[in-house]
């Protein structure tokens, strides 16, 4: 019986099949081989127990997905505001990981968003405005879910939950309200599961996250890194050099697009700043 993991929670996993839904186990040789399934694995199953994990096009560590089609990143305009480094070195990730990554904007009625998502005008990363007093834009966001495996993520507090039971009444996810001490929102999806929407999509509601690790998530090389910046893709000109970085040599054509404002700072200072890192790496870590 094939499958995919819907829920794993302590060792227990909830497979869906066409024969229906199923408490699996797996089998002890994955821990032996250092594997672990996780929600989004299409696996294999000799009744409830799980013999194979078929092959997976990605797998994220935290949240543990695998097989996402798209990533939906919830932005509050406020309370929490965006964090915009936070977010490029995630938008990097899934540029590597071949996940269509989807910009998703809330708290309206509390701060204008539109000078966040200007920054991403030269990435062609979809991006939504959700008003509450609108369903229509609740309806996009809806629609642009459909025929998908996808996972919401973003700054606790940034109304995750919120805006997945918007789309689907039945879900009832627990929210939470932000903490006015930390500033940031309170944790309140303790596990990782994908829902079935009535058009058929799959959604999963993740923890939020406060922090990022990159090299936790994909080691790109020094080499990659440029090809997960659209805006580094997207300029023609050739640089004087042809093993050009983008960091200080002369005649840099990224460097006169930054310069020229068809660069936003930020986005390239996190490139800046992710090179570095990458090149620092030891070729055997």
């Amino acid at each position: 019986m094939e499958g995919i993991i819907v829920k794993a929670v302590g060792g227990l996993y909830t497979v869906e099949s066409p024969d229906g839904v199923f408490a699996c186990k797996a089998r002890g040789i994955f821990r032996k081989q250092g594997i672990s399934p996780c929600t989004g694995d299409r696996v294999v199953c000799d009744g409830e127990v799980i013999t194979e994990i078929l092959p997976r096009k990605n797998v994220l560590i935290r949240p543990p997905l695998a097989n996402l089609d798209k990533l939906f990143f919830v932005l509050s305009a406020v309370s929490p505001a965006p964090n915009l480094q936070l977010l490029d070195r995630f938008l990097a990730v899934c540029a590597y990981k071949e996940i269509a990554p989807v910009l998703v904007f809330t708290k309206l009625d509390l701060a204008d968003a539109q000078r966040y998502a200007d920054i991403y005008r030269g990435t062609d990363i979809p991006v939504y405005f959700v008003d509450y007093a609108r369903r229509e834009t609740v309806d996009a966001v809806y629609k642009a879910l459909e025929g998908a495996v996808s996972a919401f993520t973003g700054n606790s507090g940034a109304g995750k939950s919120t805006l997945l039971n918007a789309l689907d009444v039945r879900l009832q996810l627990e929210t939470g309200d932000i903490s006015k001490k930390l500033g940031r929102g309170r944790h309140t999806t303790r596990e990782t599961a994908l829902y079935t929407l009535p058009h058929g999509g799959r959604v999963a509601d993740t923890p939020g996250f406060s922090t990022f690790e990159t090299e936790a998530y994909a080691q790109i090389s020094p080499d990659e890194l440029a090809d997960c910046f659209p805006e580094i893709v997207r300029v023609t000109e050739p640089c004087r050099y042809s093993d050009c970085r983008h960091l200080k040599e002369p005649g840099c054509a990224v460097r006169a697009a930054v310069e020229a404002g068809n660069f936003p700072q930020s986005r390239y200072d996190c490139y800046c700043e992710m090179l570095r890192e990458a090149m620092q790496r030891k070729a055997w870590e």
